[in-house]
This record gives structure tokens, C-alpha cells and sequence, in this order.
């Protein structure tokens, strides 16, 4: 191939930098072809620098065994839609019959009409695959090679997306590489794609302007091959160019030193989310890498960024443009800047719905929420924000992505974005619209933020599995790393490590709590829940209860329940936002019990301070409300030490009759588990319950002493 004879020219250091083959010979050997399908697409969207998360699409025509007739029959194994080629299975592929997609070309109407042909894909099914093709199915099937990749390697969409990227393509490819102009993806696509290689059948791929790049290949190996290698000539041309250029125009600012870049991001975001929340609950994700902060700091980024991104995968995920807030890192003028916030994010979405009304269709959909996703701060770093954390943080991976695109194309060339119109008919495209009405509801704590203290016991990390069950996000904080370590690897390898977060919290420390509040405001934009569950337990007479027990109960149990909820006020009142407050108490907070005087005491404590924060939150939609567990004694941490035996000799009992001692003391006979009381926190930050607050819910299986008055 051509491309690998000019391969052979790069300089040591540049073949460093290069793309390395991940295909392992001994692992893919004797694999079948949907085998192979497999293998190559998960090596390819395992290096994020050859596709984004989401992005491209991979497919390889296969002849199988007709269920039907029983005869051969060609069949497209292609990725399906909404799928992730770096993270797929085999039940990620769509599966078509290829007679029948060669069929459609009767019955196509022309381009005017070319989305109908979606639906007609359903007829073209094979086996029954309840897998959805997508609208790149005919990029795939049209293509009259075995097995086809399309992906959006920086480097390529850096060529795609330069104002001479035709002539670029011929420079650095020669005629091995073709090159087509700008056509949103669909059945035209694909029969643009099907005449390029019948009219040039020894070329390798092609450059899809302002989207990616399509190779293919006679084996997957083939395929695979021809891919990276295209990529790697790509890389090593832009390199070799960019080396003399002064990138983005050069530098307009300096970075802040990392604690202020943080410092900085943890006043903005909490705020941001405040404006952007008004709908929905938002999450929030901060970069602050070498890409970002070159670019922000740039003297052209402002320029560009009004431009917009290129590749329609990128703009889907961070909307028409990004919005730059109007910060001086030489000045330092955060205050003035938060002050502004309010006419800036304003004026984005006027722009933005100036875009919707320029640009909208009789049949476009509704005006989608006008606010930015992406937010470029110039020293600081960028911030995204999104329905959920993974959408945040993919949403600034895909901006990453567009700035390495900029960063090549404004270099050789001029970057172009997506024209106006383009943009507005991929984002409010009636196909987009469909996928999007068939997602699920949301569920019901979808974007909101929970901090629980204790998270590492045994009631801490019921409640955080009840959070993360309904779709929010869980920041554990405790005392004990080892405990809180595991836990939260637990419950991450269940809901995934973006929505699980842990913290080391000393919640009578005020230093420790103010940086905990901090770290959560940088790591998601705020909070919206606080379950305050750090607990201790200590047994003795009067007579021998000592001041530092005495001290130790009332530290963690009021003082540290005063210190986390401070905290928490302060940034709800940052957010603007509705919250909740969820103490979990003990029934000793409302009946005492003999030979535990501090405990007691400090729990009537906490139960008084609820109230009192339920009265000082009202007016800022902050509820406030206390669960009282009692004798919650299977995975409770504060079982598992002096206080076990403590209450055993107190009522007479050993341990293993300690249990069912406090089952038939109850009024229903039975025993009460973290999971009761996690479902109780749940009800109380849950829309279920937003007419209550300073409100008590006992789960103690019943006793009268600790009935409320």
C-alpha cells in the first residue's frame, strides 16, 4: 500500500507516537468470522484515539446457514445502533440479509425520501435479530468489500475538517485514499460509497468530509490493518507540519496554578448547575488536562469555538457551540464573574433559540433545552455538564476530541465547522427524535447528587445502593479508608465507578468537611442530598462514663451532624436548587435507654437540630427530616466493637440472643435491617415526600416509647 511505503520515512520519534497494532495473532487465531467482528471492533474502540466512545461502526458480511430454507445466504453483521464498537458483545450486531438490502435500491424513492429507508431495514432482518440497525447500515452493505471499519480518529477528522481537505487527502494519501464531500449520514451515503469503489477498486478507504474515515479490507486482519496504518500516516503528517506552528495563534493567558484551577471550578460549577438544573438535574464533569488548558488559554479560541465542532458525533454531544465564560486568570475576577453568570448564560440561550427559529423545519421537534453543555473557562479548564456523570464526562471527552481537530486542521489549514443548517438538521433530525422518545423514563433520583456520611457501615451503604438503584449519583464519605475503599468498589462494579464516588471525612474535622464539599462541587457540580449517617455507639452507667466518651459521642453525633450540614446549606444555597436533608437517628434520640446516657443525649441532639435546620431551609426548598432505627444489628458497624456486649450484659442476654431479644421487644416481632432503613431515606429525598420536612419516621418495628409527640 502506499501509505506504508511513506510509513517507512517517519523518524524514530515520530514512531513513537504512532498508533501500535493490538491485534494479537495467537488470540484471534482459529476464531470464526463474528468471532473476528468482535475481536477487531473491540480492539479498535479500546484506543479512544482511533474512535470516540460511541463513534463509528464496524461490519463484515458473513455467509450463514438460512433459518428458513436451510440454503446459504450472505449476511451483513453490522454494529447496531446506539451501540460502542470498543465495548460491544455479540448481541451489540445488527444482522441483515444482503439480497434483500441490495433489494431496497428498487424502492428507493431518492434523497429527498432517504429516511423512509429506515424502517424498510426491519424487513431485511435475519434470524429475528431484535438488535436495531442503524442509519449507517447502508454505509456498511453498499461498500462491495467483506469487512468494512468507519471510524473518527482526531487526526483524520483534522483533514476531513480543513477547508482544502480534498486537496489535503491527495497530498498525504495519494490515490490509495479518496475522498468525498460532506453528506449526513443515510441510504445516499451509502450509494455515494458503493460508486466510489466501483470507480476505483484499488483503493483502500475514503475521507468523508467533515465526519471520518471508511477503510475496508478482503480479511479482518486486512481491514484492521489498513485502519491503523491510515490513521498512523495521518498522525505522522500532522505532526511533521504542526511542528513550527504556533498552535490556536499561541497563548492568551496563563494557567492557574492546580489548587486555584480547583479552587476556581469549585465556585463556577455549583452555580452553572443551579441555572442549567431548572428542568432536570444536572451532573457535572471538570478537565483541566494539557489539551484543554492549551486551548483555553489560546488567543483563537474564542474564534473556534464559535465555529463549533465538525464531525456530527462530536456536535451531537456538545450541542451548536460551547459557551466561554468571560474569566481573567491574570485577574483572577471570579466574583464579578459569578455575579455576570446569570446575563451570560442568558444570552447563550437567546442565541440558542435564535438558532432553533433560523434553522427549524414545519415538522422539526420542539425546542430542546437551550442551555450549553460544554463551558471553556480561560485558566481554569472546561467543564461539561449532562443528564447523568457518564453523559458529562463522554459529552468533554468528545469536546477533547474537537479540540485536537482544530488544533490540526487551523494548522495546516482552516478549520471548518458544520455549517448552520447541517448542524440544526443532524441535532433536531426526526430520526434523532425518534431514538430519543424511545428511551426509557428517567428514573426517579435521575441527576441528583447524595452525600452519605457512614457510607462505608453497613446502613451507609444500603442507602447508597437504594440511591444508585434509582439513578443518582452516590459520594460515600467515611472515616475508615479500608471499609470505604471496598464498599465503594463494590457498588461500583454494579452501577460502574462514575456514579460512585468515595471520600475521606472526618465530619467533626470543619477543616476536612468544608474540602470534602469541595472535591464533590469539582468531581459532579454540587449536591442535592445528604443522607448524615456517621455514628458511634458507646455503653456505660453514668458513674463511668468518662468526658472523652461523653465528648466523642456528642463530636461525631451533633457536632459533626452540625458541621456536614453547614456545609451542605452553603452550597445548596449556591446551587439554587431544592434539596434534602436525612438524619439518621436512633430511637435512644427519643427514648432513653439505661446505661447510655452520651449516646442518648447526642442522638435527642441531632433529632432537635433536624428541626431546627427543617425551620432555617424551608424558604430555600430544603426538607429536612429524620429516620430513628433501632436495633439494626446484621453488616451496622457499630455492632461489631465494645458496644455488642455492652448492650448484651445491659439486658441481660448474650449475643447471639441480643437479636432476637429486640425482636420480641418490638411491637411487630421482627427484626429491622439496613434496607429498611435505606428504603425510609429513600422515601424522604424522593419526590414522594416533597410536601415533608421536620418530620420523624420511626423504623423500629414498633415501640411505644419511641412514639413521636
Amino acid at each position: 500500500m502506499h501509505c506504508i511505503i511513506k510509513e517507512v520515512k517517519m523518524s524514530k520519534a515520530i514512531i513513537n507516537q504512532s498508533l501500535e497494532s493490538r491485534w494479537d495473532e495467537k488470540e484471534a487465531n482459529g476464531m470464526s468470522e463474528a468471532d473476528l467482528l468482535l475481536y477487531r471492533s473491540n480492539i479498535l474502540g479500546s484506543d479512544k484515539r482511533v474512535t470516540n466512545y460511541g463513534g463509528g461502526n464496524t461490519s463484515a458480511k458473513i455467509i450463514e446457514k438460512d433459518p428458513l430454507t436451510g440454503k446459504k445466504v450472505e449476511v451483513l453483521w453490522v454494529k447496531g445502533s446506539g451501540g460502542d464498537i470498543g465495548s460491544i458483545k455479540m448481541d451489540g450486531f445488527a444482522t441483515l440479509y444482503m439480497d434483500k438490502l441490495q433489494e431496497l435500491k428498487s424502492i428507493y424513492r431518492g434523497v429527498k425520501y432517504e429516511d423512509e429507508m429506515v424502517d424498510h431495514l426491519l424487513h431485511c432482518i435475519y434470524n429475528l435479530n431484535p438488535r436495531a440497525a442503524s442509519i449507517d447500515t447502508p454505509l456498511h452493505a453498499y461498500v462491495p468489500h467483506k469487512h468494512v471499519d468507519h471510524v473518527h480518529a482526531d487526526a483524520i477528522i483534522s483533514i476531513a475538517a480543513s477547508k482544502n481537505s480534498k486537496a489535503l487527502t491527495q497530498e498525504i494519501f495519494g490515490d490509495n485514499i479518496g475522498w468525498l464531500p460532506w453528506k449526513r449520514p443515510g441510504f445516499e451515503l451509502g450509494l455515494w460509497l458503493e460508486k466510489f469503489c466501483l470507480e476505483n477498486p484499488n483503493s483502500d478507504g475514503v475521507i468523508l468530509e467533515s465526519h471520518g474515515l471508511f477503510t475496508w479490507g478482503n480479511t479482518a486482519k486486512a481491514c484492521y490493518d489498513t485502519t491503523i496504518n491510515i490513521i498512523n500516516v495521518a498522525n505522522t503528517w500532522l505532526h511533521t507540519k504542526i511542528q513550527n506552528v504556533e498552535v490556536f495563534g499561541g497563548a492568551k493567558h496563563e494557567s492557574l496554578p492546580k489548587l486555584k484551577r480547583l479552587d476556581t471550578a469549585a465556585k463556577l460549577m455549583p452555580q452553572i448547575r443551579g441555572f442549567v438544573s431548572s428542568n432536570q438535574y444536572m451532573v457535572g464533569h471538570f478537565n483541566d488536562s494539557d489539551e484543554v488548558l492549551e486551548f483555553v488559554n489560546s488567543t483563537n479560541m474564542k474564534p473556534l469555538a464559535a465555529l463549533g465542532t465538525s464531525c456530527p458525533d462530536h456536535f451531537l454531544r456538545t450541542k451548536i457551540r460551547p459557551l466561554v465564560i468571560n474569566f481573567n486568570p491574570a485577574a483572577n475576577n471570579i466574583e464579578e464573574v459569578l455575579e455576570n453568570l446569570p446575563k451570560q448564560i442568558n444570552a447563550y440561550r437567546q442565541d440558542y433559540k435564535a438558532y432553533y427559529n433560523r434553522c427549524k423545519h414545519e415538522d422539526s421537534p420542539s425546542l430542546r433545552d437551550p442551555n450549553a453543555v460544554v463551558y471553556l473557562v480561560p485558566g481554569v479548564g472546561m467543564i461539561t455538564f449532562a443528564k447523568d456523570k457518564t453523559t458529562a464526562r463522554i459529552s468533554g471527552e468528545f469536546y477533547v476530541n474537537a479540540i485536537n481537530v482544530m488544533r490540526g486542521a487551523s494548522s495546516v489549514s482552516q478549520y471548518v465547522g458544520l455549517p448552520e443548517q447541517e448542524s440544526f438538521d443532524i441535532e433536531y433530525w426526526l430520526l434523532e427524535e425518534a431514538k430519543l422518545q424511545r428511551m426509557p423514563k428517567a428514573k426517579s433520583l435521575a441527576g441528583r447528587l447524595a452525600l452519605i456520611t457512614g457510607g462505608a457501615g453497613g446502613i451507609g451503604s444500603a442507602i447508597a445502593d437504594r440511591y444508585l438503584s434509582e439513578g443518582a449519583c452516590v459520594i460515600l464519605a467515611d472515616i475508615n479508608k479500608e471499609s470505604l475503599k471496598n464498599t465503594s468498589d463494590k457498588l461500583s462494579q454494579t452501577y460502574g465507578k462514575d456514579v460512585v464516588q468515595s471520600i475521606y471525612m472526618n465530619v467533626t474535622d470543619e477543616a476536612d468537611v468544608e474540602s470534602a464539599y469541595k472535591n464533590i462541587s469539582i468531581e459532579f457540580g454540587g449536591v442535592d442530598i445528604l443522607i448524615s449517617n456517621a455514628g458511634i455507639a458507646s455503653s456505660a452507667p453514668v458513674e463511668d462514663t468518662t468526658l472523652d466518651m461523653w465528648n466523642k459521642n456528642m463530636d461525631i453525633l451533633s457536632t459533626g451532624y452540625f458541621l456536614v450540614s453547614r456545609d451542605f446549606f452553603r452550597l445548596m444555597r449556591a446551587q439554587n436548587l431544592d434539596g434534602s436533608v436525612v438524619f439518621v437517628a436512633s430511637k435512644n434520640g427519643l427514648a432513653a435507654s439505661p446505661n447510655a446516657s452520651a449516646y442518648c443525649t447526642a442522638k435527642a441532639s441531632e433529632i432537635h437540630l433536624a428541626r431546627c435546620l427543617a425551620l432555617e431551609g424551608a424558604e430555600a426548598g430544603i426538607r429536612v427530616n429524620v429516620v430513628n432505627p433501632d436495633a439494626v444489628l446484621r453488616d451496622s458497624k457499630i455492632w461489631e466493637g465494645e458496644w455488642l456486649e455492652q448492650r448484651a450484659d445491659t439486658h441481660g442476654t448474650d449475643k447471639q440472643g441480643l437479636e432476637e431479644m429486640y425482636r420480641q421487644r418490638s411491637m411487630l416481632k421482627r427484626s429491622v435491617f439496613p434496607e429498611d432503613i435505606a428504603e425510609a431515606c429513600y422515601f424522604l429525598a424522593s419526590d414522594m415526600s416533597a410536601k415533608s420536612t421536620g418530620n420523624i419516621i420511626n423504623v423500629d418495628a414498633g415501640n411505644v416509647q419511641a412514639f413521636t409527640r
